[in-house]
């Protein structure tokens, strides 16, 4: 891993680690708002991110966040029909944003397979890369996102970046889509390496006995990111991996 060194935080269990995430998340989004007057994150699916968003729900600090200017995106997505139970944005609609004033114009969801690009990702990935560099300006190709929270997968795959497949070594596009993802549903859209160094923090979630072996794998370094996505994964001022004991276990 490039860029400024990671930092390495183990909590006792998956839940401490979600709790100790939200209290971090709300932290981050309130220095953002008080510094800029608004905030940018991109949120992550999966068991690690949606209790990571669950938690913040029953957090009592949560209404410290001016949720009507924190502009969402997502890493990744699933093309699927919009409102299927498999995307990331309807089950953090469940899992927390239904439960807080967000302003539904700055809630980005990645585009659904039901929707004006049909079953053309390619273009649905290139609609999103356009929604992000419209809210960057300037030229630039993506916000200047505060926070960036990625699950990583038992073989090291983050947002929808997988070993092996093309998407990983993308220099130049900000998202791509996935044709062949190793885990269903095999199409999707995803951020890329580029795209996630653009983010002030980047934070890799890893709970449970069977990320250890991944979480090892990347933070002993010297891997190549084309076979170990997690390796190309750094933020512009902050990395930090967020482990319970089981995914640190191998450490």
């Amino acid at each position: 891993m490039s860029g400024v060194e990671a930092r390495l935080l183990v909590h006792r269990d998956k839940d401490l680690m979600a709790r100790a995430a939200a209290a971090r998340f709300i932290t981050a989004v309130v220095d953002a708002q008080a510094e800029r007057g608004h905030a940018s994150v991109v949120l992550t699916g999966g068991r690690n991110g949606n209790g990571l968003l669950a938690a913040l729900a029953a957090s009592p600090a949560r209404d410290a966040v001016d949720w009507a200017r924190l502009d969402l995106w997502w890493g990744d997505e699933r093309y699927l029909p919009a409102g299927d139970p498999e995307r990331n944005v309807t089950q953090a609609r469940e899992a927390l944003l239904d439960a807080v004033p967000v302003d539904p114009a700055r809630v980005h969801a990645m585009p659904a397979s039901d929707g004006p690009h049909g079953d053309d990702v390619e273009a649905a990935a290139a609609a999103y890369a356009q929604e992000l560099a419209l809210a960057a300006g300037d030229g630039a190709a993506v916000p200047e996102f505060d926070v960036l929270m990625l699950g990583v997968g038992p073989d090291t795959h983050v947002a929808s970046l997988f070993p092996g497949l093309p998407g990983v070594r993308e220099a130049e596009r900000t998202v791509v889509a996935v044709r062949e993802a190793p885990k269903p549903p095999p199409v999707r859209v995803s951020l890329t390496l580029p795209a996630i160094r653009a983010a002030r923090q980047v934070w890799l979630l890893a709970a449970g006995e069977d990320k250890a072996e991944a979480a090892a794998t990347v933070l002993r370094g010297g891997i190549d990111p084309a076979e170990a996505p997690a390796a190309g994964v750094h933020g512009r001022e902050a990395t930090v991996w967020l482990l319970d004991a089981a995914a640190a276990s191998k450490l």
